[in-house]
């Protein structure tokens, strides 16, 4: 559970999934309201946890790219099923926005 808490880490982990490689600012994009701090702090402690790949492009300006390592991608799998179980109550309580 260590290797996912935090408010922002499964949607990191879900928003790389969905879109495969992403740059910081397009991850930024990708989840509205979280702060720029937070997003590099997650993404460090995914990366520590060997759940994110960092690929730094030596090109002017540095690209930096994010994508799924092969435990990550098999965390997503696991936690597809609680997605569901999410989704499913969403609809069994009638709740109108989901809010990260």
């Amino acid at each position: 559970m260590d290797v996912i808490s935090g408010k922002w880490k499964v949607l990191i982990l879900w928003e790389l999934h969905h879109h495969g490689v992403r740059r910081f600012a397009e991850l930024r994009r990708g989840l509205p309201g979280v702060s720029e701090k937070m997003l590099t702090q997650h993404v460090r402690e995914l990366e520590e946890d060997g759940l994110v790949r960092r690929e730094v492009y030596p090109e002017v300006p540095p690209r930096v790219e994010y994508s799924l390592t092969d435990d990550g991608t098999s965390l997503n799998a696991s936690l597809a099923s609680l997605g569901l179980w999410g989704t499913e109550r969403i609809r069994r309580t009638g709740a109108a926005k989901v809010t990260p």
